[in-house]
């Protein structure tokens, strides 16, 4: 393996190299018809993972520069509220369907990442880290680390969460029947945070917001529910 090259672990140069990998990835994801398969995001951490470990590129190294890209996800996420203020009318009155699809698709994917981790034989620790696997990562990560889990590893785990998510929920919810695109949307939220919300603004503005809002409060709910749960465990 060779050294890393002059250069390559520079800040300005692994900011480059995660917007120009994604651009690609975006491109690529049109070109095949928007195939889930060809997730953008899926695609560009794997080619990103690949070039790191290529080129022995310490993860610090990396993050100094993509540094600007995390910081972004703050106001891209603030910034989902104007899609809320443009759906409001269709938010008030999905409220209370919407409220009891939330509880339940928190539940389930609390429930099944803990019970299938018990049936394995998994400790009480791995099952905290697995337990907010649907919540975005910050908040997965708080609430691993309070219910005795392992914060690093629940971001993995949320990450891949979210990438599978992305890739097959939508030709699954196609396969079942499910036409309507807010509860396609609202269900993208619950189950896969930020990568299913993405994924649910290709179907349209309305997928997009539900998707959005059920991410926020899906967070919100599993920082209640995963302590609650675990006290079962």
């Amino acid at each position: 393996m060779s050294a890393p090259l002059p250069g390559w672990a520079t800040p300005a140069l692994c900011l480059a190299m995660t917007a120009g990998v994604y651009l690609g990835a975006f491109r690529l994801h049109h070109r095949l018809g928007r195939a889930p398969w060809a997730n953008p995001t899926a695609l560009a951490t794997g080619i990103l993972v690949l070039l790191l470990w290529l080129f022995r590129v310490p993860y610090e190294s990396y993050f100094a520069g993509a540094n600007l890209v995390h910081f972004l996800l703050g106001p891209a996420t603030v910034a989902l509220g104007l899609s809320l203020y443009s759906q409001r009318e269709r938010i008030r009155a999905l409220a209370l369907p919407g409220l009891a699809a939330l509880l339940v698709g928190s539940l389930t994917g609390i429930l099944s990442a803990v019970g299938l981790a018990k049936l394995f034989g998994a400790d009480r620790a791995l099952l905290a880290t697995l337990a907010p696997k649907s919540a975005t990562t910050p908040i997965a990560m708080g609430i691993a680390e309070s219910t005795g889990g392992e914060p690093s590893l629940t971001a993995v785990v949320v990450i891949l969460t979210g990438i599978l998510g992305a890739v097959l929920a939508r030709p699954l919810m196609t396969l079942l029947g499910v036409k309507d695109r807010a509860a396609r949307g609202f269900a993208l939220g619950i189950a896969c945070h930020g990568l299913g919300t993405a994924a649910a603004f290709e179907e349209g503005p309305e997928a997009g917001t539900l998707a959005g809002l059920a991410m926020g409060l899906n967070g919100f709910l599993t920082a209640l529910l995963v302590p609650l749960v675990m006290r079962f465990f």
